[in-house]
């Protein structure tokens, strides 16, 4: 077994094993709480486990102590806590986590709403908070208990919690009893806001271009119409558990921007925040001064408000001398680029974004109310980019010249400007694939001034990738002459180098696939079935090696040798072909997504 076949043995165990979640990562489970496992089906009968609450009535912004409790010696491994209404079964407000070995997901756009493992280790009772939204009714808690990965119960549930500043809450028996449910159906949007006068009243960008937040939850949205006594009315509208915010700039880069934003602070409350942008870090925070708001609201996961501000836009920074109660002055401008992103927020103070934003193609003079056309923000690109040049030199040019440098220098050792054609093959190849991930990661980290997205073990992986990918080359240069006595110490520090690579650009690979098919659909079947065919073609080239050096030891005639190990360029010609397919219905999914 070769270093570089064992290394597709290494990804074929670690496989199966990912996909059991014991780090709690079950963010596809969020709807129906089901785990994953294969054929295992949830268990019937009496759990032995209880789900409690501190209190069984609570106020908007109350904590709430929950309890998983087992049974007198049983131990569970895993759980998944949940809020949920009643009736409509929807999840509802958002965790604390209190002990170290939890941590709480978002699932769909409610952040923090969901409670669950970091590793596998086995308990007896876990307690997180559960902090109460603005409003809600009546509540129940369901948990998910897995005792070992074939045996859970799905749906284990606490007493009913009841809204005592809603005396028209509707109750039922408080008992403790498992039940399977499906996702609840999304309700009609919110209504407050609408894109009728859109072009002839008020200036509207949107995504997808052109949607209505009046009728649809998918739609981000703003709009904005200036009064006589120039005012500024704008409309903002979004899915979201976080925070959506729109910026006024004079590029559409992150940086120097005047920015608003409608943000879920820590009572479960819109309110409406006011801040400058410097660059890739959180936001000034300035006074709202002369802001009307008009409405506020979170209903059905759309954060939606409406505000009037008297504020001059500014792109320039905030004199730090100035007043609290002071505004921006203003740049004398009223052609801006809009901008509109939107992401978690952590107790009212909102996070980064990633690549969740958008902007106007061109600026728009906000004096105006012509209609505006979005253009994708450049992260967009840059994700997409990015994602390209890592498939690219990983998984083709990356692969053939290892495969060419392993199985080739028989059937390609004809001189080419003074070395073999196979090392002039496998150079060529490899220079490709270090250039394409130097690329990638400028990229993603120096264009992109930071961070694509949060640390992540996705950057780690590709920070590592991106030195070991920087370090071989040099080594490369610095090799032992082949009748080197050391010769043997470069080969296998090259060898097992490019195995640690390979691994980790292949593994990080399917982590970028999250970004972008967020669904875990295609894209991610056929990432598996490119990683198949290039194991298969290994497999299948070890194994006309393993022949042709039986062959060499029984026959002393090398010509014949040499003929009978051909075999490897038709496995080669026919592995670039499948490799060619896989790689371009991934590009094309890369571009469309």
């Amino acid at each position: 077994m070769t270093v570089y076949g064992f290394g597709f043995l290494i990804l074929g165990f670690l496989a199966p094993h990912a996909s059991t979640y014991s780090n709690g990562r079950v963010t596809k489970a969020c709807n129906t709480m089901t785990p994953e496992h294969g054929t295992s089906v949830p268990q019937t009968t009496e759990p032995p486990y209880s789900v409690s609450a501190s209190s069984y009535l609570y106020r908007p912004a109350d904590e709430i102590t929950v309890t998983l409790q087992a049974n007198p010696e049983t131990y569970f491994e895993g759980f998944l806590l949940q809020a949920r209404t009643i009736p409509g079964n929807e999840i509802i407000g958002h965790f604390i986590v209190t002990e170290p070995k939890s941590q709480t997901l978002t699932c769909g756009n409610n952040v923090n709403s969901t409670v669950t493992q970091t590793d596998s280790s086995k308990r007896s009772n876990i307690s997180a908070v559960w902090v109460a939204p603005a409003s809600g009714g009546s509540v129940i808690f369901k948990a998910t208990i897995l005792q070992s990965k074939p045996i859970f119960w799905v749906g284990i549930e606490s007493p009913e919690l009841r809204d005592s500043s809603n005396a028209n809450t509707t109750s039922r028996p408080n008992t403790l009893r498992t039940s399977s449910f499906t996702p609840t159906p999304s309700r009609p949007p919110p209504t407050y806001i609408s894109s009728n006068t859109c072009g002839t009243q008020k200036i509207c960008l949107s995504s997808p271009s052109n949607c209505d937040p009046s009728k649809t939850t998918n739609c981000f949205f703003m709009s904005s119409a200036m009064s006589d006594d120039g005012a500024y009315h704008f409309e903002i509208s979004g899915p979201s558990g976080g925070y959506v915010s729109i910026g006024f700039s004079n590029d559409q880069l992150m940086g120097e921007d005047d920015i608003y934003s409608c943000v879920i602070n820590s009572n479960g409350q819109v309110e409406i925040q006011h801040s400058y942008s410097e660059g890739r870090k959180s936001p000034l925070i300035l006074p709202l001064s002369n802001v009307d708001v008009k409405m506020a609201a979170f209903n059905n996961g759309v954060i939606q408000c409406s505000f009037t501000s008297r504020n001059e836009i500014s792109t320039q920074p905030p004199t730090t001398q100035a007043p609290t109660n002071q505004t921006q002055s203003s740049n004398s401008s009223d052609s801006y680029y809009i901008l509109v992103a939107y992401g978690p927020a952590d107790n009212g103070r909102i996070r980064f974004h990633g690549p969740n934003v958008f902007s106007s193609e061109l600026k728009v003079n906000l004096s105006d109310t012509s209609n505006v056309t979005q253009k994708a923000h450049s992260s967009h690109i840059m994700v997409k980019a990015h994602g390209a040049l890592m498939l690219i030199a990983w998984m083709t040019t990356g692969s053939l010249g290892m495969i060419i440098a392993r199985y080739l220098k028989t059937a390609a050792k004809t001189p080419i400007l003074g070395k073999a054609l196979w090392f002039q093959a496998h150079l060529v190849f490899m220079v490709l694939t270090v250039a394409a991930t130097i690329t990638s990661f400028v990229l993603s980290f120096v264009v992109g001034k930071g961070w694509l997205y949060d640390v992540s073990t996705h950057a780690i992986l590709g920070c590592i990738v991106m030195i070991l990918a920087f370090v071989q080359p040099i080594i490369a240069f610095f090799r032992p002459s082949p009748q080197s006595n050391q010769r043997y110490i470069f080969n296998w520090f090259h060898g097992v180098n490019a195995l640690v690579m390979k691994v980790l650009a292949v593994a990080n690979l399917f982590l970028g696939f999250q970004f972008i098919d967020h669904s875990f659909g295609w894209m991610v079947k056929v990432m598996g079935g490119f990683v198949g065919w290039e194991a298969l073609t290994v497999i299948l080239l070890e194994f006309n090696a393993d022949l042709a050096r039986k062959e060499t030891k029984k026959l002393a005639d090398m010509e014949n040798t040499k003929e009978s190990v051909k075999y490897e360029v038709y496995l080669l010609l026919i592995y670039l072909c499948g490799n060619l397919a896989f790689l371009i219905a991934l590009l094309v999914g890369i571009g469309l997504s």
